[in-house]
């Protein structure tokens, strides 16, 4: 230690600064700066010869002073701000300028011409690359005092600086050398003869590609990069090499200002050196804005642009159609250095072929074997299901995820094949979709979908048939691809069955019932709430509630119910809906509505339901009454796309028979929790269907007169009475009324 040699009594920077001189990391910067390390360590070593000394034969303990105790604590401070993981020399070299009347921070100064801020930036480039070569790293603390300046020093440094010239690689890939890692490219042939041909290029020698995410804009640039290897290219591209360049991996580090803009000169003239080489910016918008200070400062795409104009460099870019749109679209002279190229989304034939070229490399990655029906089944099913995101990305993530199931769920057979059944079930995780809904190849759960509604929906067996009609026609590829798979309207008086029969579709077909009561919807900002509401206004950033429930769940019943009452705004949303299959909300993001049954009920007319039997031998029921009245209410337009207009039938006596039934049932069945027997003579069951059926109120009615006439005696005995500890017991009618009693 420095202290104990000279016998200081208190540790200061100055001796920390003796120590960070004489290594080559920091005279490299110094003498890029202009500064002689030399001539800084004699006038540093003439400074603590004159510091006072303990006598010798006194023992003493070195202790920091607080100027040292001051460094220490700034250079914490300055790791904590920029979010570094070790302490290291330039941290402490910056807390040592901010150190009033001291001989580090004045020597510092000298050295640097004052310009701090460029001196600790190629402090902290020098110190990173001298992390990559343990060789360089050298012990100098520790060397007698008063010692010579090594000679071969001077040597040492050259060999660092001229290190400098490699140091840009460290913020780029080299997309050349890692090709081989990557998947192979599949198709694409015009896209890609299309690059090559803009690269070729005197002027404006710069792709853009545009295309949704998962499209395979990156492996463009593998493919492209393959080539170049194999010389498979004009004579203009041979040899060269494509770099990506990361803008976060850029600003990584950065701390004061002119770091990034270094950064990115140091990358652009180190690529210029190399020649012919080619430029990758993945998510090129990130560059609008990147690194613009506060103050007003060129952006990251300001900097470029001489770079891009000048030709030297070729760029390309890639990014999607909103963020060009929002970002890149606005900057005309950024645009204009670039030659856009659109990468659509391949067809459900070219993802197969796709999937078929890559599916050596997952057999081997994964150690199974891929079915050809399960790749061609991945895509059509990813394809239709899967509706916010892009082929050939999420088929891929299909057979990806299954290779890795079995992985982690080995069958006993000697060889591991990913089946079709086995995509179904990730698919099924993936869309939360029942799996007799993906079940193609047997429709025995529909055919039998008609009886099980009839146990459950009464008298309504026209609605039913038309209901399942619909979903069937649908199932068989008989309908139109870009629609919903139904567009239902169902008109009936309250309490028939209109709303029941969608939750039991929904329960049946395994899927979700999103149900929205249009009476929430009767003001005209209110329908803004389902798409979501204007930028600007309270809510824009919480979406829409329709949009965000369909996109949740794509595959669904979606239920709005008295959609009458709803304001007139409503059925221009729905028109899209229903011609289209597509809505988009306030963010410009699609919902798919290609699996949604679309059902709406309506009581429009209700108040002229009771004129259907007016006059002699009338036939016309309550429903076509109201029928009518639709016809009126709603738009002519909305009516024609509908896949049908549903009319149910009035409740009738043998209907309200049944629904009695049905209610009594739920009731035993919520007794036998409490070890209770219900039985029913048959007088009490003619009282109950006499005083709950009602044409006008339908099945409500019924439930009603269950709960207010029946359930009240029972909960009374079951919490107080003789049904505590449960028991049989028979309902009656005794004096107009329904009675219990009890069979011992």
């Amino acid at each position: 230690m420095l202290c104990k040699r000279y016998r200081h009594e208190y540790l200061m920077p100055e001796h920390l600064l003796f120590g960070f001189i004489k290594q080559a990391e920091f005279q490299g910067p110094i003498m890029l700066e202009g500064g002689n390390p030399d001539d800084m360590l004699n006038e540093l070593t003439n400074w603590l010869q004159e510091q006072p000394r303990m006598p010798e034969g006194v023992d003493y303990n070195i202790t920091p002073s607080y100027q040292y105790c001051e460094v220490v604590h700034q250079a914490c401070m300055s790791l904590v701000a920029s979010e570094e993981e070790q302490l290291d020399v330039p941290h402490f070299v910056n807390a040592m300028f901010d150190l009033p009347d001291s001989e580090a921070a004045y020597l510092l100064n000298v050295a640097t011409n004052g310009d701090r801020s460029d001196f600790i930036s190629l402090l902290i480039d020098f110190y990173a690359s001298g992390e990559e070569d343990d060789d360089d790293d050298e012990e100098v603390v520790d060397l007698p005092f008063g010692d010579e300046y090594p000679d071969d020093d001077e040597e040492e440094v050259e060999q660092t600086t001229g290190k400098k010239d490699k140091r840009w690689r460290k913020f780029v890939t080299c997309i050349s050398d890692i090709v081989d890692q990557h998947n192979p490219l599949i198709g694409r042939e015009q896209e890609l003869d299309h690059t090559i041909q803009v690269l070729c290029r005197k002027d404006k020698n710069n792709p853009l590609h545009v295309g949704e995410a998962g499209v395979g804009k990156t492996a463009l640039v593998y493919g492209l990069a393959k080539l170049i290897n194999d010389g498979k290219v004009p004579e203009r591209l041979k040899g060269s090499k494509i770099y990506q360049m990361d803008m976060g991996q850029m600003l990584a580090g950065t701390q004061f200002r002119g770091d990034f803009e270094k950064r990115i000169k140091m990358v652009m003239d180190g690529v210029t050196k190399e020649g012919n080489d080619i430029v990758y910016l993945d998510e090129i918008h990130n560059i609008v804005g990147a690194g613009a200070g506060s103050d007003g400062g060129p952006d990251a795409s300001n900097i470029l642009k001489p770079y891009l104009e000048k030709g030297d460099i070729r760029f390309i870019g890639a990014t999607t159609f909103a963020e060009y749109n929002k970002r890149i679209a606005r900057s005309k002279a950024l645009v204009r250095r670039f030659q856009e190229i659109d990468i659509p989304e391949p067809s459900v034939d070219e993802a197969i072929q796709i999937l078929k070229g890559l599916q050596k490399q997952y057999e081997h990655f994964h150690h199974v074997c891929y079915r050809p029906e399960a790749i061609e089944f991945a895509v059509r099913a990813s394809a239709k299901f899967i509706t916010d995101r892009f082929l050939p990305d999420k088929a891929i993530d299909l057979i990806d995820e299954a290779g890795a199931y079995l992985e982690l769920h080995p069958n006993n057979r000697s060889v591991q094949w990913v089946t079709k059944a086995l995509i179904v079930k990730m698919l099924q995780r993936v869309c939360k979709i029942d799996a007799s809904v993906l079940r193609e190849e047997s429709n025995k759960s529909l055919s039998t979908l008609r009886e099980r509604m009839k146990t459950k929906i009464y008298g309504q067996d026209e609605a039913v048939q038309q209901v399942v009609e619909a979903v069937e026609m649908a199932k068989a590829g008989l309908s139109e691809e870009d629609k919903p798979l139904a567009s239902l309207l169902f008109v009936g008086p309250t309490g028939v069955g209109k709303t029941e029969v969608a939750k039991v579709l929904a329960k049946e077909l395994g899927v979700e019932l999103i149900r929205f009561d249009m009476s929430e919807y009767t003001e005209k900002h209110t329908v803004a709430k389902l798409i979501g509401s204007p930028a600007g206004y309270v809510g824009y950033d919480d979406g829409g509630l329709l949009t965000d429930a369909v996109r949740k769940h794509p595959n669904c019943v979606l239920l709005l119910d008295e959609i009458e009452k709803a304001h007139s705004d409503i059925y221009n949303i729905l028109l899209q809906v229903m011609d289209y299959a597509s809505l988009t909300d306030n963010h410009g993001q699609k919902a798919d509505f290609r699996q949604v049954v679309l059902i709406m009920t309506s009581n429009a007319g209700a108040q002229y339901a009771s004129q259907a039997g007016v006059g002699f031998n009338s036939r016309v029921s309550r429903g076509e009454a109201m029928l009518k009245q639709v016809k009126k209410t709603f738009k002519p337009e909305f009516l024609n796309r509908l896949t049908a207009q549903v009319v149910f039938h009035d409740m009738n006596e043998q209907m309200a028979t049944m629904v009695l039934d049905k209610f009594l049932g739920i009731l035993r069945q919520q007794l036998s929790v409490r070890h209770v027997e219900l039985t029913l003579t048959p007088a009490a069951h003619t009282w109950l269907l006499k005083k709950g059926f009602t044409p006008e109120y339908g099945a409500r009615e019924m439930e009603r007169t269950v709960n207010h006439s029946l359930k009240p005696l029972l909960t009374h005995e079951i919490l107080y009475g003789k049904l505590q500890k449960g028991g049989r017991v028979t309902a009656d009618v005794g004096e107009g009324k329904i009675v219990l009693k009890y069979n011992g």
